[in-house]
């Protein structure tokens, strides 16, 4: 797969991906990294969208034991958003949906330069779905039941409200300055559980099926090859 997926539930490419790093309590403690003071974002672009049910490649360029899963709750912005409070947030929110992270570790490391842009933006890296549930049918994003599993093995399980900073405080954050154009895709944070922070690591390999399952939302599942 590449270019931007047919099956994604967006229906159309958003014109930003934003997506927060470190934004888990007990994911910040896996990792030894202190709680951030402020929301970390790097970006995807759209190449990196695909749908539940296509596959997850993982490219020559990525070395065998390097990809990893994170299970992400995804907001899709409804309308225009610049400089809103948090208290407004959540009324520019379209929808929500569940979605993968992809992440390649050595490169996202020192051994790839501490590039997580790069680690992030490969084809296929950013698996979303499996519906796009409207905003009101979820009146509080940070009370939803989060997991991933690989191969029906259990490996992220929690709830957004372990998120450091909140669906509207991200939403607030971003929008400073910042417009959100409708469509812009927010992806808010994984979990602990991560394969690199294993005893011993779980990366991804050709024949792996990786699921991400929202409370709400539903169940997005990806092959990998």
């Amino acid at each position: 797969s590449c270019g931007f997926s047919s099956a994604s539930v967006l229906g159309v490419a958003p014109p930003a991906i934003y997506c927060i790093g470190l934004n888990y309590k007990r994911h910040a403690a896996e990792t030894n990294m202190p709680e951030p003071r402020f929301p970390i974002f790097f970006m995807k672009p759209a190449s990196t969208i695909v749908g539940h049910g296509d596959s997850i490649v993982l490219p020559s360029v990525c070395h065998p034991e390097e990809v990893d899963y994170e299970a992400e709750l995804a907001i899709v912005i409804g309308r225009a958003a610049k400089n809103v409070s948090e208290g407004e947030a959540l009324s520019y929110v379209k929808g929500y949906a569940a979605a993968n992270d992809v992440s390649a570790r050595r490169w996202q490391g020192k051994k790839g330069g501490g590039q997580w842009c790069r680690a992030k933006c490969f084809d296929t890296f950013c698996p979303i779905g499996p519906r796009l549930v409207p905003a009101s049918e979820i009146p509080d994003p940070n009370s939803l039941a989060i997991s991933s599993t690989v191969n029906g093995t259990v490996m992220q399980e929690s709830n957004t409200r372990d998120m450091i900073f909140s669906v509207p405080r991200l939403i607030a954050f971003l929008s400073q300055g910042t417009t959100l154009l409708p469509g812009t895709v927010i992806l808010t944070g994984t979990p602990e559980g991560v394969g690199f922070a294993r005893k011993p690591p779980v990366f991804l390999k050709p024949g792996d099926t990786v699921t991400i399952a929202i409370e709400g939302i539903g169940e997005l599942t990806n092959s990998v090859v």
